[in-house]
């Protein structure tokens, strides 16, 4: 008589767990893509221009120097680019500042609208800026009357929430902290950042913000670090790195 044959158990074995962790690879993409993190998708230029400061942010180590008082002005060039100066306070109580430069990436400037709202930042010095070492700074979102942004990347690794005044309402916070976990944002790493009792409110350039640069992030559904911010990685002289934003200093883009 013919015995029917039957798959040894390891084989089967091995067959189902390759099945699952297929599923589990699977999911796991269809997850991770229905969550991606996207830019305005426009953006009112000179409406953002000014001073703002950084209220919240996910801990990096390329601002691991800045204690408070971290903040970031933006000056619209002749040129269209964004000349950028960020300031923050040290350990030692002095004032640590760069000046840097931004420019639309993968986005296209019609009138005072940036489509969408993706910038790039440098902090490397004039004649090294043909470097491909360029950080990306996204606005994922914007408070309709220009108080708050929130600003990240695509990788959700960085996120800066920025204000015009050097605190975050509670109501505007749970507002964004909300909307950023529906985009998968670990919010264990939120972390508030304090400023002086004397930081000043910023106050807005008289260009009002148009409709279309305010589409906030997905109501309960975001977009962005809050607002715009680069990411900037400090770069200390030899070493060449994408830049952020908010940092005080550019850095390379791998550890020197």
């Amino acid at each position: 008589m013919n015995e029917n044959k039957r798959t040894p158990w390891p084989t089967a074995a091995a067959c189902a767990l390759a099945l699952l962790l297929c599923a589990g690879i699977s999911t796991r993409a269809a997850a991770q893509a229905a969550t991606a993190v996207t830019a305005l998708p426009s953006l009112n230029i000179p409406a953002y221009m000014g001073t703002w400061y950084q209220v919240a942010w996910f801990p990096n180590r390329f601002q691991k120097q800045c204690v408070s008082d971290t903040s970031a002005s933006y000056r619209l060039l002749p040129s269209g680019d964004v000349e950028v100066t960020n300031r923050c306070r040290v350990a030692g109580g002095g004032i640590d500042r760069v000046v840097g430069l931004a420019r639309p990436a993968g986005a296209t400037v019609r009138g005072s609208q940036l489509e969408p709202a993706q910038l790039e930042v440098s902090f490397l010095p004039t004649w090294l800026r043909w470097l491909p070492i360029w950080g990306a700074y996204w606005v994922l979102d914007l408070a309709p009357d220009g108080r708050y942004a929130v600003v990240s990347e695509p990788s959700k690794e960085y996120l800066w929430v920025l204000a015009r005044a050097p605190v975050l309402a509670p109501v505007d916070e749970t507002a964004i902290r909300s909307r950023l976990s529906l985009l998968g944002f670990d919010l264990g790493r939120w972390q508030t950042h304090p400023h002086g009792a004397s930081a000043p409110v910023a106050q807005a350039p008289a260009a009002a913000f148009g409709t279309g640069a305010q589409a906030t992030m997905p109501t309960p559904s975001i977009t962005t670090p809050w607002a715009v911010h680069a990411l900037v990685r400090r770069q200390p002289a030899p070493c060449a790195a994408p830049v952020n934003p908010l940092l005080t200093t550019a850095e390379s883009p791998t550890p020197c």
